[in-house]
């Protein structure tokens, strides 16, 4: 008779939750968000908002899930689990905003990180116009960090970002929306490539980093956000946090992967490559 085995009790990992949209081609979403927590130590839990059909040349259709899914989700992992960290990312409607707003105020969490998810990269909307003002007034002013990309931000001050002394004015305006810091991602800045800039409302600072040309991009900011809710799990300050997840995404970049006719997706896992490959 075999004799039983006890696992040995270890520390676990600290909890990370992503609240989106699911990405069937796997780069983005829900599937991108867990693989890059995951890759940066933390346990991947995860709240699904809507559900896409998609692949690397863009999004063919989407189904938002009912505000009581979503609330029973999110009250069923409080229920039951620490969360040390949120990642919100697709929420769809103004509806699922409302929801996830007042879950947060009830189950409140060290940190959330909101990456505003507006439309895909080939332009389909993903969030809903009449949404916008309400994730202004009801979450951002929970967020510990918002982390809008260059079209992003310009949409939520309502004007056009050319210039880095632009990028620092709109990093103030936003931060005053209530959110204690605000990282404007770079990707899309002509002015500065691959430059992010953080205002946390006592000083501006500025994470440079390699502008790698490639059309393999899908997930990116997805990957960004996730990764700092993780190293911001781990305890890590925020700048230090932000720093150690860009140099992560910006390695899942270097590595991306040819994969379909259009965006491929970054390599979450890069470091678990084959030295022969």
């Amino acid at each position: 008779m075999n004799p039983r085995i006890i696992a040995k009790k270890t520390k676990h990992p600290p909890v990370v939750l992503s609240i989106a949209g699911s990405d069937p081609s796997g780069g983005a979403g829900i599937q991108g968000d867990i693989k890059a927590i995951e890759a940066n130590g933390a346990f991947a839990m995860s709240v699904i908002t809507a559900i896409t059909a998609q692949n690397s040349q863009g999004v063919s259709s989407s189904l938002k899930l009912p505000v009581w899914m979503v609330k029973a989700q999110i009250s069923t992992l409080f229920e039951d689990f620490q969360i040390s960290a949120i990642k919100a990312g697709m929420l769809s409607s103004k509806a699922i905003v409302e929801c996830v707003a007042k879950c947060l105020q009830v189950n409140p969490v060290p940190h959330f990180i909101l990456d505003p998810v507006l439309q895909a990269k080939d332009g389909t909307p993903l969030l809903q116009p009449n949404a916008i003002e309400v994730l202004k007034k009801k979450l951002i002013p929970l967020c510990t960090l918002f982390t809008p990309n260059l079209p992003e931000a310009e949409t939520f001050i309502g004007k056009k970002i050319r210039t880095m002394a632009d990028a620092k004015e709109a990093a103030k305006q936003i931060q005053l929306m209530g959110c204690p810091a605000v990282l404007i991602k770079g990707g899309h800045f002509s002015a500065a490539p691959g430059c992010d800039l953080l205002h946390d409302g006592e000083k501006v600072t500025l994470f440079k980093g390699d502008f790698i040309e490639t059309q393999n991009t899908h997930g990116t900011g997805c990957t960004y956000a996730s990764a700092i809710a993780a190293q911001l799990a781990h305890g890590k300050p925020l700048i230090e946090a932000i720093s150690a997840a860009k140099t992560y995404m910006t390695e899942t970049i270097r590595h991306a992967l040819p994969l379909g006719k259009g965006h491929g997706p970054t390599h979450h896992f890069y470091f678990l490559r084959s030295k022969k490959d």
